[in-house]
């Protein structure tokens, strides 16, 4: 009996494969250390391709299930890249899950596996092809966050279109429409930003090469918001070391406005960038772990622009691109 579906979610730096029944059970989750950038390090994807295979093999072997068992296998992220097992162009804006399961490309990969894989297309704003410098800003792309928006979209609904906040390393910002259908998405590079200026600048003494953790400040985050929306980033970011020589606060209270520095321009690229399109009575889900899934929601109400901001903290247990395949999955039979 087919009972199974397997979801593989292929980063840059690793790659995580679920195992899935009904209803949207995640019976156990596996990952490997290797990602798509093995790739362009050792000009082969034969890592990769290895580490996907065993990956499968362990979750079949962890769990007593064999390939018979296995009604499908979908994949998503840079998977899907030049870098990755099957590149496939991006699907163009606005498209929802219907799009999504009519772009699925089943690939034959023999050495990974004895059942084809479903790969699932990234999505870009607009074609591209023609674009111009003026348009830049317009543009943007994502291999992976279209399957979390799908997890979300099923386990929060959309009434008057949802923003889609999914903070880390590269902030995602999506916007859907009523209708269900991503509109566009939004690209920040927030948190490498703010990891490049903890430890490699001069602020690194005054938070003492620490992020602000999950009891970060609210007073100094909301000082730090302030400081840059009124002035700029790079100038909020030197006030960090006022802070330091001339204010009585702690190395957590200096992480805690550089957070709130760094988040204002999030904040400010949601509302002005033509990248995405949103309205006041959008509803903004943030879908993160601490400190970013509160400070996000502190600065945005704060803000005022939208009227309702939610929090959702995913669980280990149950992965957003996993279970948005496994939605993919069971729309495509």
């Amino acid at each position: 009996m087919k009972e199974y579906i397997i979801a593989i979610d292929g980063g840059t730096t690793n790659t995580r494969a679920s195992l899935w029944k009904d209803p949207g059970i995640c019976v156990d989750i596996v990952k490997s250390e290797v990602g798509v950038r093995i790739t362009s390090i050792e000009g082969s994807n034969a890592s990769l391709k290895a580490a996907v295979k065993g990956l499968l093999e362990q979750l079949l072997q962890n769990n007593s299930v064999s390939y018979d068992q296995i009604e499908g296998i979908y994949a998503c992220g840079m998977i899907t890249s030049k870098e990755g097992l099957a590149e496939l162009p991006h699907l163009i804006a606005p498209a929802g899950m219907r799009d999504f399961v009519d772009g699925l490309a089943k690939v034959d990969l023999p050495d990974v596996s004895p059942l084809p894989i479903h790969f699932v297309r990234g999505l870009k704003n607009r074609d591209g092809s023609c674009l111009t410098l003026q348009e830049v800003e317009e543009m943007d792309v994502m291999r992976g966050e279209e399957t979390e928006t799908l997890a979300l979209l099923d386990l929060f609904g959309n009434e008057n279109g949802t923003l889609f906040a999914l903070p880390g390393s590269h902030t995602k910002f999506v916007s859907v429409d009523a209708n269900g259908n991503m509109i566009g998405c939004l690209s920040s590079l927030a948190g490498e930003l703010l990891s490049a200026v903890t430890l490699n600048t001069i602020l690194a003494g005054a938070v003492g090469k620490q992020f602000a953790g999950a009891d970060y400040n609210r007073e100094m985050l909301l000082a730090g918001y302030r400081t840059a929306r009124d002035t700029s980033l790079a100038r909020a970011a030197f006030s960090t070391r006022m802070l330091q020589m001339f204010i009585p606060s702690s190395e957590q209270d200096r992480a805690s406005f550089l957070l709130g520095a760094v988040l204002e321009n999030d904040v400010g690229a949601v509302k002005n960038s033509k990248a995405l399109s949103v309205t006041r009575d959008m509803k903004i889900v943030i879908a993160g772990k601490e400190p970013l899934a509160s400070a996000l929601k502190l600065l945005f109400e704060e803000d005022g622009f939208f009227e309702k901001v939610e929090i959702y903290y995913p669980a280990a247990e149950k992965p957003m691109s996993g279970y948005g395949l496994y939605q993919i999955a069971k729309a495509n039979t």
